[in-house]
């Protein structure tokens, strides 16, 4: 992990991905504490103020302290986008291992219907099942998490074929042990490394799907201060207050990046022909 660590830091994208995603951090940790005001609190009086001493990032509004709002709502946003893809790349990364393990006609009937499921673009996956569960963001974090799953699947199924062919899972197989020891114990541990990176390029995604159905009414509700909802609420201001507009976009848009380099760094730290 050290050598890892060491590697990651050694490319410029995985040092920016990871004092990015620290910052991010940070704020998701201590937002609530570091907020210079109630981000709930409206002044009517200071409707639409600019950027200054009183409101750093302005004011929205409703007189709400802009600020205060981005800090709180990294809350509602990063946890929800990196719980949905750590729920999706779970089942994914399961059906994948155990399609590769079974083979033949399973492995055919499990592809086929992944095949099947992905025909369909992830965004309007997603709103097809907020709309069956109903809005709110614990919902939509489960309908990101199944709309991510079946790609996940398909990664991971690629590497696990290689898996099932090593000594070790043979080996397995000739003792006795049952498939769901095999699949668990054997083959998923070793098929992590390029599911890590998967993972985490994906949270860019997470993060901004979230933003978006939360942008269309379908995810996080008034009066969170969910940073796509922000956006939504700004939209018909944008002319009088652009701050309000500007500011949870450019949040947005520095989280999928931070994710994003990780990733690429993540990739190059763990190639082996990089290491040598």
């Amino acid at each position: 992990m050290t050598d890892l660590l060491r590697r990651l830091v050694r490319t410029p994208q995985g040092a920016i991905g990871l004092l990015l995603l620290l910052v991010l951090a940070a704020v998701c940790l201590f937002g609530p504490w570091l907020a210079p005001q109630d981000p709930e609190k409206i002044d009517f009086l200071g409707r639409f103020r600019p950027a200054g001493a009183e409101n750093w990032f302005g004011a929205d509004q409703l007189g709400r302290d802009v600020l205060s709002r981005l800090l709180v709502g990294a809350r509602s946003t990063i946890p929800m986008a990196l719980a949905a893809t750590l729920l999706g790349t779970v089942i994914g990364s399961v059906v994948g291992t155990a399609s590769a393990y079974l083979g033949g006609r399973w492995d055919e009937a499990i592809m086929r219907t992944i095949d099947a499921v992905m025909a369909v673009p992830g965004l309007l996956l997603a709103l097809l099942l907020v709309s069956t569960l109903g809005n709110g963001a614990t919902n939509a974090m489960v309908a990101i998490a199944v709309a991510f799953a079946p790609g996940m699947a398909r990664v991971t199924r690629s590497v696990a074929l290689n898996v099932r062919n090593q000594d070790y899972v043979k080996a397995a197989i000739v003792r006795g042990e049952r498939g769901s020891w095999i699949v668990f114990r054997e083959m998923l541990p070793n098929v992590m490394a390029p599911v890590v990176i998967e993972t985490t390029i994906r949270v860019s995604f997470a993060v901004m799907l979230f933003a978006t159905l939360s942008f269309l009414g379908l995810g996080a509700q008034p009066p969170a201060s969910e940073w796509g909802l922000m956006v939504a609420d700004a939209r018909q201001y944008v002319h009088q207050a652009p701050w309000i507009l500007i500011a949870p976009s450019i949040a947005i848009a520095v989280t999928a990046i931070a994710f994003n380099l990780l990733g690429d760094g993540l990739r190059d730290a763990m190639n082996p022909r990089n290491e040598r």
